[in-house]
């Protein structure tokens, strides 16, 4: 496994920076081309339980006017990953031709294709590609490389398809930009939340039990020492009446994939608390590795025992398989994206009408990596996410045709687009603007939801969990530096050895700072450093 482990992470960055791929993917013989337009149906790797709904996204220009086009006779190619994700593209490839007269090619690549080909095109200056639909961990690589065109200059210009940055809730629009300049056009909106069993958690005899095994109310866990006592509880009984014991929690562990997201979302408020909003990842000063401290040990010691109240061959799943086992109803809890929501709602969910949710547990004490030593928190200490790629629109810098490439992005970030996409859940975009929530913080209504076929209740808790961890003051800081990718996959690897009993937690943490430092020696103690202090806003 060492051995494994040595080869994957001196490999280069672009060799797996795409492993994790957020959404349904379609299936591999599927054309890319206006018969694609159709929702994707899901292959074996990914969701089976459920199908897609129909809902159509509007149509919002008309045909430009002979000799009034905007772009007429220019091209813009599109590199995005074959997955849900892309499937917008698609939809609006008819309209942005007659709209603009420009010709727009969409190239689909494999998740673990997308991210070498555009960085590759980008750093011999090709210019094959004038925009990516784009993971946020990249914005790191693209810019400190001076590979991104910002949109700054034409965000306002009346030309352009108009969207609003400040829609975009705080935690969001913070990968919108980089060093005070906006490189990202809003699309999609990544964050994991606390996915619940509703049903169970209101069932008196799952109450009764409950409280006479752990001496309090079952309730909606507030902390993660809550959380796993109803994790522990849930485990082993038949949830959803087959007659077969089913499970507490479902995580997506498959190595290389995203263990390291799930990690990232419950380890943040056993470090990041009111005393330290930024050091998790590194010291600012030095960029030595700050992953394992005490709370960052206690946290991994605490997802160690979670991983006991799930299915053993989670430690191989990809999130495709593991939002299944939930949908199913074969799971109590889970930790995951906005996706798993809007799935519950499709045609065979076994979770319809029973799916809660509400923003991640907290802790009551944290460690403060600056002072070195545990603070003691009256209120729950919780900690807002953006975790996930946060798929959006970035311009090359080598593009031929910037203008004509920003108009498609901002097309697609329209409200009323984004208003659909957020909607029907099978395209991979999730919410995170303020029209996809509700007042009094939200300006948007129940009313698309309800007519797309999703439960109230339901969508109630979702919304209300998305715009509450968005909206959090504190949020874990996202890594956007150069080489993100190989350190999350050297944490990944560690975690799983920990996760499968490989490793005891302190040594897999302390594995993943060797290799953290290998890496910032490897691209530039410097480079690095200045990156990180960008990214965080020093």
């Amino acid at each position: 496994m060492a051995t494994m482990e040595n080869k994957m992470m001196r490999s280069s960055v672009a060799c797996a920076c795409l492993a994790l791929v957020v959404g349904w993917m379609p299936l591999a013989s599927a054309a890319d081309g206006p018969a694609a337009t159709a929702p994707p149906r899901p292959e074996s790797t990914t969701v089976t339980v459920v199908q897609p709904s129909d809902v159509p996204a509007p149509r919002l220009l008309p045909a430009c006017a002979p000799g009034k086009c905007p772009f007429p006779g220019q091209k813009v190619t599109v590199i995005a990953t074959r997955s849900a994700i892309s499937v917008a593209l698609l939809e609006v490839k008819d309209e942005y031709e007659a709209a603009t007269g420009a010709q727009l090619e969409i190239v689909r690549l494999p998740g673990v294709e997308h991210y070498p080909t555009i960085i590759s095109d980008m750093t011999n200056r090709t210019g094959k590609f004038d925009a990516s639909i784009a993971g946020g961990w990249w914005l790191g690589d693209m810019v400190a490389g001076g590979h991104l065109l910002s949109y700054d200059t034409f965000y306002d210009d009346p030309r352009f398809p108009k969207w609003n940055i400040d829609d975009v809730l705080p935690g969001p629009r913070n990968l919108l930009s980089y060093g005070g300049k906006k490189y990202m056009v809003a699309y999609d909106h990544d964050g994991q939340v606390m996915y619940y069993r509703r049903d169970l958690l209101n069932a008196p005899q799952h109450q009764a039990a409950f409280q006479q095994k752990y001496g309090y109310a079952l309730a909606v866990p507030q902390t993660w020492a809550q959380f796993r006592d109803a994790v522990e509880y849930f485990n082993g009984q038949d949830l959803n009446g087959d007659g077969a014991p089913d499970h507490g929690i479902v995580l997506a562990l498959q190595p290389g994939s995203q263990g390291m997201f799930n990690y990232m979302t419950l380890s943040a408020s056993f470090v990041v608390g009111p005393t330290n909003s930024k050091l998790y990842w590194f010291d600012p000063q030095t960029m030595e590795p700050l992953i394992k401290s005490p709370g960052h040990l206690r946290a991994l010691e605490l997802f160690v025992e979670l991983v006991k109240f799930g299915p053993r061959e989670m430690l191989t799943w990809n999130h495709g398989r593991g939002w299944d086992h939930f949908l199913a109803g074969r799971a109590a809890f889970a930790l995951t994206w906005g996706d798993l929501g809007a799935l519950a709602q499709q045609p065979g969910s076994q979770v319809k009408g029973k799916t809660g949710a509400a923003p991640v547990p907290g802790t009551h004490e944290y460690y403060d990596i600056a002072q070195r030593k545990w603070v003691k928190t009256e209120a729950v200490n919780r900690v807002g996410n953006t975790t996930g790629a946060s798929w959006a629109g970035v311009i090359s810098r080598y593009s031929k045709a910037p203008e004509a490439t920003y108009f498609l992005l901002a097309l697609l970030a329209a409200k009323e687009k984004s208003a659909v996409y957020a909607v029907r859940g099978w395209d991979g975009v999730d919410p995170g603007r303020r029209f996809h929530f509700l007042p009094p913080e939200g300006t948007g209504s129940l009313e698309p939801y309800l007519r797309a076929g999703w439960d109230e209740a339901d969508v109630r808790d979702y919304l209300g969990a998305f715009q509450r961890s968005f909206s959090d003051k504190q949020q874990f800081p996202y890594l956007r530096i150069p080489g993100a990718y190989s350190y999350w996959l050297a944490l990944d690897l560690h975690l799983v050895g920990a996760a499968s009993g490989q490793l005891n937690p302190a040594a897999a943490l302390e594995a993943a700072a060797v290799d953290f430092e290998e890496i910032t020696i490897r691209l530039g103690r410097e480079r690095q450093r200045e990156a990180y202090r960008t990214s965080l806003g020093f």
